[in-house]
């Protein structure tokens, strides 16, 4: 009778044990995919973050350029350099990034 009762008692641990390996093993799993999906958005961030300060300085530039007083000739020869370095610093930045 009392070894029957143990028994019984060994198998409902043994089964309970089971039952906590398996959600231990859900938990786990869907740890690495929330961490999979964190860095994928942190990448995604830093990406947009790059894009973001571009399009500023871009803006910057051309107010600058908008409030120089120069000829309209010489403004568009002005404006055109001054893409130019932009985009060889948005190259730049982008390299740094990886």
């Amino acid at each position: 009778m009392l070894s029957e009762k143990l028994y019984k008692e060994f198998q409902e641990l043994v089964r309970k044990i089971h039952l906590l390996l398996n959600e231990n093993k859900r938990l786990r799993e869907e740890l690495r995919q929330s961490q999979s999906e964190n860095q994928i958005l942190q990448s995604k961030l830093k990406s947009q973050k790059v894009n973001l300060d571009a399009v500023q300085n871009d803006r910057k530039m051309s107010k600058i350029i908008d409030n120089m007083i120069v000829g309209e000739e010489d403004s568009a020869t002005l404006k055109a350099q001054i893409d130019s370095y932009v985009k060889e610093l948005d190259k730049c930045i982008t390299y740094l990034a990886k």
